[in-house]
């Protein structure tokens, strides 16, 4: 799956990929060394010691990007090129909005799964006024089918590090990058929301297995 995942990354041109990785990653890192793997993308690993949330991940690849733009997105994940290379394209900090009801059909995600997803807050010009996490039922009936939510796919300037290193501790104990985005906007960093459409696959339950691997079948990555 994380051939995929590099794959689409290369397709998009990034050419240089981190992966943020727990202290016991020798598993990651010898199949990719020993596979010679891979070919089109440079890898680098930092390790987030302690896993206390996303912010903290982000976090501990600050040596990697340096003050150059990069994005973010879970390794479990499966986005599309079209989203991707959008972001790559962007002149600031941003993120895709999926339409709601188009996860459900696009990507296969159960109604109920993608009401647990993050809704956005988007202004009349594209601009991100806020995300929802967890929302409740009657947000969820208020922001209606085609509400925008948010995929953990991010565009980021090095702004963001300052705001991952001073965010509080989350209601559930963790460094969350959402509360960091948050954080950043109330500090003057504006961020954009581009439309977010086709399948995204996602890999984070034992039970995605089978249907992932059913969509991947025949797709060759070249990592």
């Amino acid at each position: 799956f994380m051939d995929h995942v590099l794959s689409a990354l290369a397709d998009a041109g990034c050419s240089d990929v981190c992966l943020i990785v727990a202290p016991d990653h020798d598993v990651i890192r010898s199949f990719y060394d020993e596979a010679g793997r891979p070919t089109r993308v440079r890898l680098s690993y930092a390790v987030q010691p302690v896993a206390d949330g996303t912010a903290r991940a982000v976090l501990a690849g600050q040596f990697f990007t340096g003050h150059d733009p990069f994005l973010v997105l879970n390794a479990d994940n499966l986005y599309p090129v079209d989203v991707l290379r959008a972001l790559v394209a962007l002149d600031g900090p941003g993120l895709p909005g999926f339409d709601r009801e188009g996860l459900v059909q696009d990507s296969g995600f159960p109604a109920e799964r993608v009401a647990a997803f993050a809704l956005l807050d988007v202004d009349a010009n594209g601009g991100l006024r806020g995300i929802v996490e967890k929302p409740s039922r009657e947000q969820l009936a208020a922001a209606g089918p085609h509400a925008l939510i948010g995929m953990n796919l991010w565009r980021f300037d090095s702004r963001i590090f300052a705001a991952c290193a001073d965010v509080p501790r989350s209601a559930r104990g963790e460094f969350e990058l959402p509360e960091a985005v948050a954080l950043a906007r109330a500090r003057g960093v504006a961020f954009r929301v581009i439309p977010g459409g086709g399948a995204v696959l996602d890999l984070s339950r034992q039970s995605d297995i089978p249907p992932v691997s059913a969509r991947l079948a025949g797709l060759e990555a070249r990592p």
